[in-house]
């Protein structure tokens, strides 16, 4: 799987837009859009940065739940 398919799933699977993906990662709205267009490759560890980030964030929830 390319690095820019990757992005794109990990945006959608948190079911947030391009702006609020920024918000979330702190990575800027314009850098998304040309990572996902495929117009610029980010390095190779930023999609796992990200998805670290996203479970690390859904553990915390589940455990102030329980």
């Amino acid at each position: 799987m390319d690095i820019a398919k990757r992005i794109t799933e990990l945006r959608e699977e948190t079911g947030e837009n391009r702006k609020e993906f920024s918000a979330h990662t702190g990575i800027p709205v314009r850098t998304l859009e040309d990572w996902e267009a495929g117009r610029r490759t980010p390095p190779e560890y930023i999609p796992r940065l990200i998805e670290y980030q996203i479970r690390y964030e859904k553990l915390l929830k589940s455990s102030k739940k329980d």
